[in-house]
């Protein structure tokens, strides 16, 4: 979906297209409503799940 980057809280990506809720989850993302989502970029997130953000983002596109 244009408009998501990966600067871009998970907060303020779910609040914008709650649709990738899912590609989050299935990438191992299964906090989405915890502090960090609300405070962490999701590159941040992607690497503190040991997640390739460059796939991650391609998945979100496909939304």
């Amino acid at each position: 979906m244009s408009g998501i980057t990966k600067e871009m809280t998970i907060g303020e990506i779910l609040r914008k297209n709650p649709d990738v809720a899912p590609v989050l989850m299935d990438a191992g993302m299964h906090c989405l409503g915890c502090p960090s989502a609300q405070g962490e970029s999701l590159e941040e997130a992607a690497m503190v799940h040991g997640i390739d953000i460059d796939a991650l983002m391609k998945a979100i596109e496909e939304v």
